[in-house]
Parts: C-alpha cells; sequence; structure tokens
C-alpha cells in the first residue's frame, strides 16, 4: 500500500495546485467573497490532506503492513474527496446544501490522523 498511497498522494498534490491556480487566475472576481473563502480552505485542506498521505506511505514504507495505515491513507482520500470536494462543488454551483457534506470529510481527517498516530505508536 505504501507505493499506492505515494502514488496517489502525488497526484493529489498536483491536483491541488491545479485547482488552486484555477481558483486564484479563473474565478477571481466570478465568486462571492464568502464562496471564494469555501473555495480556498478547500484547497488548504486538499494539500495538508495531499501530503499527510504522502506521509502514510513514508511511514507504511518503514512499518510492516499495518491495517491501521490502510485505513489513515484512505480516510485522507475520503476526507479530501467528500470535505475539499463538497466545498469546491458549493462555492462553484452556489449550493449551500452541499455544505452538510463538508463535517463527514472533515472527521474522515481526524480519523485518518488518529489512526496514523496509532500505527506509529504501535510501530516503533
Amino acid at each position: 500500500m505504501a507505493k499506492i498511497f505515494l502514488l496517489l498522494g502525488s497526484l493529489l498534490m498536483a491536483l491541488a495546485v491545479v485547482i488552486g491556480a484555477f481558483g486564484a487566475h479563473g474565478l477571481e472576481g466570478r465568486l462571492s467573497e464568502r464562496m471564494m473563502k469555501n473555495y480556498q480552505t478547500g484547497v488548504q485542506y486538499h494539500m495538508i490532506h495531499g501530503i499527510g498521505l504522502l506521509l502514510v506511505g513514508l511511514v507504511a514504507l518503514k512499518l510492516a503492513h499495518s491495517s491501521l495505515l490502510t485505513g489513515a491513507g484512505w480516510s485522507f482520500i475520503i476526507g479530501i474527496v467528500l470535505f475539499s470536494g463538497s466545498l469546491y462543488a458549493m462555492a462553484l454551483t452556489g449550493v449551500t446544501k452541499l455544505g452538510a457534506i463538508t463535517p463527514i470529510g472533515g472527521l474522515a481527517f481526524i480519523i485518518g490522523w488518529i489512526l496514523l498516530g496509532i500505527a506509529v505508536v504501535r510501530g516503533l
């Protein structure tokens, strides 16, 4: 799983840069200040958790196979899709009801960090 998470983390980071650049250059003046802030929050969390996924991959290279690390990696991916994805969709469509999905993604991020921490402590 280490190589898969490293690959996916790299791809998700590249995508975060593209999405962030699109927001900065293509959406300027097209979104309300509130929606632009939501979009930027999505990019910020996308990048942080893309790096988190890379961290999971690197830790997995050093530790024996761990279902905790696998869970952490998939939690980060799910979190990016649900948290950041819902913020992107909400900002671009103006459908604020999509914000109801965002906390589920946030919970996935929290679970991912907890699982990563437990995996590292158990692997020491």
